[in-house]
C-alpha cells in the first residue's frame, strides 16, 4: 500500500477529548480559536460515518476529588505557567466524570454504537480498552483528531506507533490551547516520523478512495 491508501475495514477515527468541558465551557475567544478544529473534525466524522469506519471517543474520566490524578513535579503547569512561589498544586479538572462537562460534543453526533474509551491519563492507549478493541476489529490504522496536540494527540500517537498502529494525523483537526509554536513543530517535525500528517481534505479523500477489503 502507499502513502495515500488506507484499507476501510482495517481502519478506525479516534476523536481525542473533543467535549464539551474543553469546548463549550471554554472562554469565548479559546472556544473562537478551537471553531476551526471542531469544524474540520465534524467533516471528517461524517466522511468516516458514510464509509462505516467505526467511531472512537477518547474521553477525559476524573473523579471529581481528584483522586485518581496525581500531582507531578514539574517546571510549569499545562499552560506553561511557572507554579507560583515554585510550589505545584493540583487544579480542578475541566472534566469530570459523571458530568455534561465529559461528554462529546453534539457536533460529532455521537451515538449508542460509538466507542467511548474513558482514560485517566494524556495517552488514549494507558491502561484502557482501546487497543483491545481495535484489535478485536482487525483494526491497524488510526486516524486522530482532537486536542491538545502537544499533550493527548502527542501522548498517543507515541504510544500507538509503539503498538505497531499506522497513525494517521489531521493536521488541521487537532488543536491547542497552549502554545501554536508546539502544535506546528510536533505537525512538521516530529509526527512525520510517527506516522502520517495530512489535512482533513486529504483523509477525506483517502477514506472516499479506500480499498473495500
Amino acid at each position: 500500500m502507499g502513502l495515500n491508501d488506507i484499507e476501510l475495514k482495517k481502519t478506525a477515527i479516534l476523536f481525542f477529548d473533543i467535549l464539551n468541558g474543553y469546548y463549550h465551557a471554554a472562554e469565548p475567544a479559546a472556544k473562537a480559536r478551537m471553531k476551526p478544529m471542531v469544524d474540520s473534525a465534524t467533516r471528517l466524522m461524517k466522511a468516516g460515518r458514510d464509509a462505516k469506519i467505526p467511531i472512537f471517543f477518547a474521553k477525559g474520566n476524573h473523579r471529581p476529588d481528584g483522586a485518581t490524578s496525581a500531582v507531578l513535579l514539574t517546571d510549569a503547569d499545562n499552560r506553561l505557567q511557572p507554579w507560583p512561589n515554585g510550589e505545584v498544586k493540583k487544579g480542578k479538572m475541566p472534566v469530570i466524570a459523571g458530568d455534561t462537562s465529559s461528554d462529546v460534543i453534539p457536533e460529532l453526533d455521537p451515538r449508542s454504537d460509538d466507542y467511548y474509551i474513558p482514560k485517566y491519563r494524556w495517552s488514549a492507549f494507558f491502561q484502557t480498552y482501546l487497543d483491545l478493541a481495535l484489535r478485536a476489529r482487525g483494526i491497524d490504522t488510526v486516524i486522530i483528531s482532537g486536542g491538545s496536540t502537544d499533550v493527548g494527540i502527542a501522548s498517543t500517537v507515541f504510544s500507538g506507533r509503539d503498538m505497531d498502529y499506522n497513525m494517521i494525523v489531521v493536521s488541521d483537526a487537532c488543536a491547542t490551547s497552549h502554545d501554536q509554536r508546539a502544535h506546528d513543530l510536533l505537525m512538521e517535525l516530529i509526527f512525520p516520523r510517527m506516522g502520517r500528517v495530512c489535512t482533513t481534505d486529504q483523509v477525506i479523500q483517502m477514506i472516499r478512495e479506500g480499498k473495500k477489503g
